[in-house]
């Protein structure tokens, strides 16, 4: 039986681990449409610099990212400045899972986007739309239905990934349980991170409920 402060913290560390998913997947999308749209351009830079993001982030692992922004980043700036300090565990985790959601994010937004017939392009410009009007109001639009299934996917990978806040001191819902057993010496604590079970199946059932009422299957 858990006792409050038990409960208390296996509430908090839960909290933890969906705020960093949930900013991870809302700032992913924001600037993974940004990320998508360079790859697609034509202009060889932004094109470049695109692929070079995704390229990276999805090459490297997650826990590197995330030891790069918590512990490597202090070091270049002492060593650069001379001046010491300290980055927040909590927006270290923001950020580096943000980076890496981006990149991956991009390439499936990237993806639904070139789904769409390359005439709906041709008939906003026929219209006297530009590029970004024809982009903002007619393609994008149609790549929602299209981005339900995977988007759903991503949000279950980065929700079962915060566990690797537990390395940089970060108590999310796993390291709480696993400090528990390891306090009492009892295996049952790790019972409470099935947590993690109930959350990715809550997205699970909601993104097929979204799936079949925007009609992602197009027939």
């Amino acid at each position: 039986m858990l006792t409050e402060i038990q409960l208390w913290a296996i509430l908090n560390g839960t909290i933890v681990t969906i705020e960093i998913a949930l900013v991870a997947i809302v700032f992913g999308a924001i600037f993974g449409v940004i990320v998508a749209l360079g790859r697609l351009s034509k202009n060889k830079v932004a094109n470049g610099l695109s692929w070079f993001y995704i390229w990276f982030f999805r090459g490297t692992p997650l826990l590197l990212q995330l030891f790069i922004i918590y512990y490597a980043i202090p070091i270049i700036y002492l060593d650069a400045t001379g001046i010491t300090f300290e980055v927040n565990p909590m927006i270290a985790a923001f950020v580096a899972f943000s980076l890496n959601a981006t990149a991956y994010l991009a390439e499936i937004i990237r993806a639904a986007i070139e789904s769409i017939d390359g005439g709906q392009m041709e008939a906003a410009k026929a219209l006297g739309m530009s590029y970004r009007q024809a982009m903002t109001k007619i393609i994008i639009p149609q790549t929602y239905k299209r981005l339900v299934a995977p988007l759903g996917n991503e949000l279950i990978m980065l929700l079962k990934d915060t566990s690797l806040v537990s390395t940089i001191a970060l108590f999310d819902l796993l390291r709480t349980t696993k400090t528990m057993a390891s306090a009492t010496g009892s295996w049952i604590y790790y019972i409470y991170a099935a947590i993690y079970l109930f959350l990715t199946t809550i997205i699970q059932v909601v993104f097929d409920m979204m799936e079949k009422k925007l009609g992602i299957y197009e027939r």
